[in-house]
């Protein structure tokens, strides 16, 4: 996608094969900002601290982090310690442990001296086939939206929650790659963008994202979206997801599922867009199955942004005495999803559908 008119993805390799580097996302919308990856402790720093995020993204970075330890060291032990050591950054987004798993299958069965290349060419694998992943849903998720416009025959106002677009994913998106793709296909659209606490994702990046590529677009707080509902002002709603269980049940940002009951309410369809590398086959019930992530309550009870001077400033919101819980995720249940958007297509959340899609 395009920053200032420039085609740009969330990650790259460095032409020395020695380092990767990804835009550290802490910093936006202010300020553009690009890191050098190049130890796999840097790499699981990148996505501990939130430089990084975003399932797809935090995917790819793993596995280039895996393919920066074979560098230096590619034996058993340190590939299996380093891809721990991953592992243990962000314990919600299925794709981590997905990537690190199917990194670590290319490479055991090989001889040592062979694993460094072979890494950086399995990792280079999955972040192409992310890009190719996303465009196809994109391109199916933009269906939903031209048949709305057509139906409709006025302005299709979406309503995203989170950061689900190019910035979270290696290129395209997932629940704006719909977005993307019927604007190229030349529809008359707005999105609705939910501020999405405590970090506010959809407010400064995916604000951010919309902005650069000229769509049309309204930061909201994040208990505006029902009002928006009831009173007609939202066609349908499109969100991203960090973990899917087999049954259809969706984990996605803190917020997700109240909005899924307000679409609900007010018939409004209420799609998730999925890359399957994010179908956690294992898991059935999302409720009591998957893990949620408790983040530090300082993102809870401070927040930052430009000050006077232009400079970045931390500032409290909350009594010094009050304590915080800061969860990351929530469980929408399958039976509030209108349907799946997959690279495969568009899919009932359910387990037969999925099952299907083996």
């Amino acid at each position: 996608m395009r920053v200032e008119g420039q085609a740009r993805t969330a990650i790259w390799p460095a032409p020395e094969r020695d380092a990767v580097f990804v835009i550290d996302q802490r910093l936006l919308p202010h300020r553009l900002a690009v890191l050098r990856l190049d130890t796999p402790e840097a790499a699981a720093a990148a996505i501990r601290d939130m430089a990084v995020r975003g399932a797809p993204l935090i995917g790819a970075t793993a596995a280039w982090g895996l393919a920066l330890q074979a560098r230096t060291a590619a034996d058993d032990a340190a590939l299996r310690s380093a891809a721990a050591q991953l592992n243990a950054t962000r314990p919600t987004a299925v794709n981590l442990a997905w990537a690190l798993q199917r990194m670590l299958e290319r490479l055991l069965p090989l001889p040592v001296g062979g694993r460094a290349a072979a890494a950086w060419q399995e990792a280079g694998r999955i972040a192409d086939e992310d890009v190719a992943c996303n465009a196809a849903i994109g391109t199916h998720g933009a269906a939903l939206i031209v048949e709305a416009s057509q139906r409709l025959k006025r302005r299709v106002n979406v309503l995203t929650h989170c950061n689900a677009g190019w910035i979270a994913t290696v290129d395209w998106g997932t629940a704006l790659a719909p977005v993307y793709k019927a604007r190229d296909a030349g529809v008359d659209l707005h999105v609705w963008v939910d501020e999405t606490r405590p970090r506010n994702q959809g407010a400064s990046l995916t604000a951010w994202e919309l902005g650069q590529e000229g769509i049309a677009h309204t930061v909201i707080a994040d208990n505006t979206g029902g009002h928006l509902m009831q009173h007609g002002r939202v066609d349908l709603v499109i969100v991203g997801c960090d973990r899917v269980t087999r049954r259809g049940d969706v984990c996605n940002k803190i917020g997700t599922y109240l909005k899924a009951l307000a679409a609900h309410d007010n018939g409004v369809p209420f799609y998730v867009a999925m890359p399957l590398s994010t179908l956690d086959r294992t898991m059935a019930d999302g409720l009591r199955e998957i893990t949620i992530e408790e983040r530090s309550p300082r993102e809870l009870t401070h927040i930052a942004g430009l000050g006077p001077d232009g400079a970045l400033v931390e500032v409290q919101l909350t009594p010094a005495t009050s304590p915080a819980l800061n969860l990351g995720f929530d469980v929408t249940p399958a039976r509030l999803v209108t349907a799946l958007i997959t690279e495969r297509g568009v899919v009932p959340a359910n387990e037969t559908s999925l099952e299907d899609l083996r």
